[in-house]
């Protein structure tokens, strides 16, 4: 998980059901007119800002002022927040499900997300929704890392880098199977080492610069800013956001050896909950985030890229993005296989690193 929970409308749970303050109780005393106009979004970390300036904090409280519709949001990692709307199926709390894969496709397959394809949503490109409508990716993103510019006056390009004695309990990267990053992380180094195996075999060499795995991917970018650490992973969008406040966060992408620098899209997708108890709402909430409107500021206010393919953003952060991306070969993992193997691969990475 990127960053700590945190809430858009403070948001904690008590006595076994959520408790909004100034909105509403999730339990069975909230009342019918309360209910009506709230919507609750369960959140992979990243898209709101620390200082209330992220993508999120924008686009809800446009959302609410236009439909009087209040967002109580939760957030945490990915397979965390698919955890708990997983142990939540038989009552289900939220209502709409935002996180990176593989585990929006994990969520998809446990049956905990309904069928709807947003307003919008015919400009996402095909392998950017799921062909039975079960979730759309509301903002474009690509998995990266990240160095501190202030202490290494030459930037790491590759793998191999990090083994370096200089990065010596220097390096740290976010729980596979727990983060959208941390897992992010395996599925590089398998494509990237040629295989489950020798990229194993990598992780358990890292292991001596690395000074153990982090719940939040989040929280390594402080530490990278500030010197404790001089690599670890994360994400374009939400480290580019980080830098405006964080002027040591240098983000690259590592090679093998000499090959070149490589990179996948790691999106954000958006589901409605099946069962939901607001699920008009929910409805609701996902059209307006897939709105030109909206769509327009994930770069200029969030710092990533738009997922609607006809929205073409000319800001300052737009442009300072595509020269990031530029020389940068994509892939695409083959993310069914992914998910069907997610757990063996996380236990042979627990295996290899002894974590």
């Amino acid at each position: 998980m990127r960053t700590s929970l945190r809430s858009f409308r403070s948001l904690t749970a008590a006595a076994g059901c959520l408790v909004l303050t100034g909105a509403l109780a999730a339990c069975g005393g909230a009342s019918d007119a309360a209910d009506a106009k709230t919507v609750t979004v369960y959140s992979a970390d990243g898209l709101k800002g620390d200082g209330g300036d992220g993508w999120y904090d924008k686009v809800f409280a446009d959302f609410e002022k236009e439909t009087g519709i209040e967002v109580a949001y939760v957030e945490g990692g990915s397979g965390e927040m698919v955890q708990r709307t997983l142990r939540e199926k038989s009552n289900p709390q939220a209502d709409v499900l935002v996180t990176l894969p593989p585990f929006i496709q994990q969520a998809d397959t446990r049956g905990l997300l309904k069928p709807y394809r947003p307003a919008g949503s015919e400009q996402v490109g095909q392998a950017g929704k799921a062909a039975n409508g079960a979730w759309t990716t509301v903002v474009d993103n690509y998995f990266g890392f990240i160095y501190d510019k202030s202490r290494l006056k030459t930037p790491p390009t590759s793998w191999e880098d990090l083994l370096a004695p200089a990065y010596k309990e220097k390096v740290q990267y976010s729980t596979p199977g727990v983060a959208g990053d941390g897992t992010a992380v395996l599925i590089k180094a398998m494509h990237d080492f040629g295989g489950e195996k020798p990229a194993m075999a990598y992780l358990k060499k890292l292991q001596t610069n690395n000074v153990g795995p982090s719940a939040s991917t989040g929280k390594l970018a402080p530490k990278v800013d500030k010197g404790e650490l001089l690599a670890a992973n994360g994400d374009v969008q939400m480290n580019f956001a980080q830098s405006k406040e964080m002027p040591n966060l240098g983000i690259w992408f590592p090679a093998k050896g000499d090959g070149p620098a490589t990179t996948f899209a790691l999106p954000y997708a958006a589901g409605l909950v099946e069962g939901a108890p607001r699920s008009e709402n929910g409805k609701k909430l996902l059209d307006f985030l897939l709105s030109e409107r909206a769509q327009r500021d994930v770069s200029a206010v969030g710092g990533g890229f738009a997922a609607r393919e006809d929205v073409e953003a000319t800001d300052p952060n737009a442009v300072a993005l595509s020269r990031l991306m530029e020389g940068v070969e994509i892939f695409t993992p083959d993310w069914a296989s992914v998910g069907e193997n997610l757990d063996r691969h996380v236990d042979a990475w627990k295996s290899a690193t002894g974590s």
